[in-house]
């Protein structure tokens, strides 16, 4: 039974008249006996104020060496207090014929984890469940050892043992851990469904992204579209939702809402270089060329050796046969040391239309070593070959196209022309 004064002291500390119920505390701790000492200890824990916790349990701890609870008290603090070798040396002396011994396991494993020594850790887990295996938070901790080695097929089943029993430890919401573990093993249907009971329990940023994002990659783009919308109206500013909703509208072959997206999206995050080229793409599914153009050079502006930028915005210049701004863009994209087969086949068809047959040609080999296995590629270099007289070489291009394409009739004509002049 505590004293009054001291139930008096606690009460005003969690009423908010913090300055009053300290200094109270400070003038009975001298007369408290033990247990309200350790009554004491543990509310000064709870509300953050470390040192006075450690030095009166530390002193608990020198009277009563053999009660396990205050060495795995003490331990914790320690622990709080990054004093990891002391709350280890304490921990040991908690041997396997203590009640208390499966919870020193638990904390030793979370010391190991902190070192470093992940193997160790574990070793500590696996115990623990072997002495106690229908325990819950036991199940728990391995979960979340797993979860956090990224080892999420190892987790789930130890989350599942948890969730039968468990909704909320030391504020991880288990249903929401299950989705995000699931949905990082690709099974997203079971994930969402974890998903949509965590959320009415606790939703969060964090936990809406996972939901839509889950949605996203199952597929579910109606569902993802709705989450999405959600997570924005909560917080706008999470710049990471814009994309895959804009992706999901596309999908959804919705253009005009995805270009929208990406548009406010690029308000929220203007260095977001996939954003701007994800918005050039949809604006050249929309026809809106000039708008394409202008969202991919920003995107080359943030990083100008972005190639899938780079390649989408040659394929614009070439289809407005605007062949010198072929020749510029990918030389300045090899100027920043990048090189991609794709700019190859752009150089040798932007050389080809300029009549710079020389060039175009080193290019058309140089991409064919490449793309010698593409039929839009062998039939382009096929016909430039025969255009420039190259008749033999034309010819073993041709015999490649039938050998992936017996059925091709045009080319098949061609090969018997090309046989009779040999």
């Amino acid at each position: 039974m505590l004293n009054s004064v001291l139930n008096e002291a606690i009460n005003l500390v969690n009423k908010g008249d913090t300055e009053t119920g300290l200094n109270l505390l400070e003038n009975i701790e001298p007369t408290l006996h033990d247990e309200e000492k350790l009554h004491l200890a543990d509310q000064y824990y709870q509300w953050g104020i470390i040192d006075k916790a450690h030095n009166m349990i530390e002193e608990l701890h020198f009277l009563y060496p053999d009660e396990t609870q205050i060495t795995l008290f003490l331990a914790e603090i320690n622990l709080d207090m990054e004093k990891e070798e002391e709350a280890i040396d304490l921990l040991n002396m908690i041997t396997v014929d203590h009640e208390a011994y499966p919870q020193a396991l638990l904390l030793l494993a979370d010391l190991y984890q902190m070192q470093g020594l992940a193997e160790v850790s574990e070793q500590k887990l696996k115990e623990a469940k072997d002495l106690l295996p229908d325990d819950r938070i036991i199940d728990f901790a391995l979960g979340e050892f797993y979860f956090h080695q990224g080892k999420y097929m190892h987790a789930i089943p130890f989350y599942q043992n948890t969730v039968v029993e468990h909704q909320l430890i030391s504020g991880v919401h288990i249903k929401l851990r299950l989705a995000e573990c699931l949905s990082a093993v690709g099974q997203f249907e079971e994930a969402l469904e974890y998903y949509e009971q965590g959320i009415t329990e606790h939703e969060d940023a964090h936990s809406l992204f996972g939901y839509s994002f889950t949605a996203f990659q199952g597929g579910f783009y109606k569902t993802a579209i709705q989450q999405f919308i959600k997570l924005k109206e909560a917080d706008p500013q999470f710049s990471s939702l814009y994309l895959y909703l804009a992706k999901s509208y596309e999908h959804e072959g919705l253009l005009e809402e995805s270009l929208g997206t990406v548009q406010e999206g690029i308000k929220v995050d203007e260095y977001n270089k996939e954003l701007f080229l994800f918005g050039g793409k949809i604006a050249i599914k929309l026809g809106q060329m000039d708008d394409a153009e202008g969202l991919l050079r920003e995107s080359l502006a943030i990083d100008p050796g972005h190639i899938e930028a780079a390649i989408t915005l040659t394929h614009i210049f070439l289809q407005q046969e605007r062949y010198d701004d072929v020749i510029d863009l990918i030389s300045v994209s090899k100027q920043y040391g990048e090189e991609d087969p794709q700019f190859e086949w752009n150089l040798a068809r932007a050389f080809h239309q300029k009549e710079d047959y020389t060039q175009a040609l080193n290019h058309y080999h140089v991409a064919y070593n490449f793309f010698k296995e593409q039929q839009e590629f062998l039939h382009e270099y096929g016909y430039f070959l025969l255009e420039e007289g190259k008749r033999q070489e034309a010819k073993g291009i041709f015999e490649q196209i039938i050998k992936q394409d017996p059925s091709n009739v045009e080319i098949c004509e061609i090969l018997l022309q090309l046989e009779d002049e040999f």
